[in-house]
């Protein structure tokens, strides 16, 4: 058994639900681990740490049950190890207290890893392993990406962008204007075909390995729009790409999902439309879930990344004549929220 000599002390100092995640993982393992250090952060309440023993590398997952449900992250990693994605491996779990043990995927990340000479490369492989998520697609599987989900994300825009970051209280001409164009956007979107959907398939929960990519941060995946992931993997919050690239990696992906027999457009202009109306849906979103992380929670540097949004937006408002009123909106908040709002360098 490998003893560790700073362990007891270490665990002395830790808070307690640290030394039971730290207790739980020396039973597991049989040994107390010899480091265990944080591994990321998280936007939501789960926290993960790195636990080495015997010179192997095993991540634990720590999710207060009154918070978090461990339960969709280990159903989720079966479905996607049974489609020959790579994700990591639940080693053990506690379900009722909230504690897994997983297989370490490393320290690079897309994020981390993404350049110019090797952007092509990685992304292909992402793509690869999305269309074999999506071919192993079952209805009744995971919840639905329904009506009432999509209306309840974009609700987050006016609710904690608008209102809480810009300090504007929409009047009846805006309010019936933004209620339109939700109404336009979920059709779009629930107009497409469905398959399952990872939900955040994004550089920051990809990871370079072997086989590459590792997948992560799938707990909330849902069965929804077909465009869902592939939107959100070249609009990213946190790097952003030239129009031209993005639209040569979409027209490799929808050709890869043609040729695999998925239900994706038949004409790439409209499978394109669909990507970029899905992704307005997704960056409504996440500009209130930011705002709402600062707000709210207390998280700092989210609103950071809030300008890439916004020109995202702008740019698929200048586009689609349909999605125009986001302009105004657009323009009024930034004019309350001040330089902040300026556009992201």
């Amino acid at each position: 058994m490998i003893k560790s000599h700073n362990f007891p002390n270490k665990a002395m100092r830790e808070e307690p639900r640290r030394q039971q995640l730290r207790q739980w993982v020396e039973t597991q393992l049989g040994a107390a681990p010899s480091t265990f250090e944080p591994a990321s952060q998280d936007a939501s309440f789960r926290r993960y740490f790195r636990a080495r023993v015997a010179d192997i590398s095993f991540i634990v997952m720590d999710a207060p049950p009154e918070h978090e449900d461990c339960r969709p992250f280990v159903r989720v990693a079966a479905l996607m190890a049974d489609a020959g994605v790579h994700v990591p491996r639940v080693i053990a779990q506690d379900l009722e207290r909230g504690f897994l043990l997983l297989s370490d995927l490393g320290t690079v990340s897309y994020l981390h890893a993404l350049n110019e000479d090797n952007a092509d490369a990685l992304f292909l492989d992402a793509m690869d392993a999305l269309v074999r998520w999506q071919l192993a697609s079952r209805p009744g599987v995971l919840p639905p990406y329904d009506e009432a989900l999509l209306r309840r994300e974009l609700e987050l825009f006016p609710q904690w962008y608008l209102q809480s970051h810009c300090g504007m209280q929409l009047d009846r001409a805006q309010r019936q204007a933004l209620d339109a164009l939700f109404t336009r956007i979920v059709a779009s979107n629930l107009a497409q075909p469905c398959v399952y959907v990872h939900r955040d398939y994004m550089p920051r929960n990809l990871m370079v390995c072997e086989p590459n990519p590792g997948v992560l941060d799938f707990q909330d995946a849902v069965f929804g729009p077909i465009t869902y992931d592939i939107a959100s993997l070249f609009r990213d919050a946190f790097i952003s790409w030239d129009e031209a690239r993005v639209i040569d990696w979409t027209a490799r992906y929808w050709e890869r999902a043609k040729r695999a027999g998925l239900p994706v457009a038949h004409d790439f202009g409209a499978f394109y439309r669909d990507c970029e109306w899905m992704a307005a849906q997704r960056h409504l979103k996440v500009l209130g879930i930011f705002a709402r992380l600062h707000y709210r929670d207390g998280k700092a540097g989210y609103l950071e990344d809030t300008p890439r949004f916004v020109d995202y937006l702008r740019a698929a408002a200048a586009r689609y004549s349909a999605l125009s009123p986001l302009q105004a909106l657009l323009d009024a908040g930034a004019n309350r929220a001040g330089p902040r709002e300026g556009r992201q360098s």
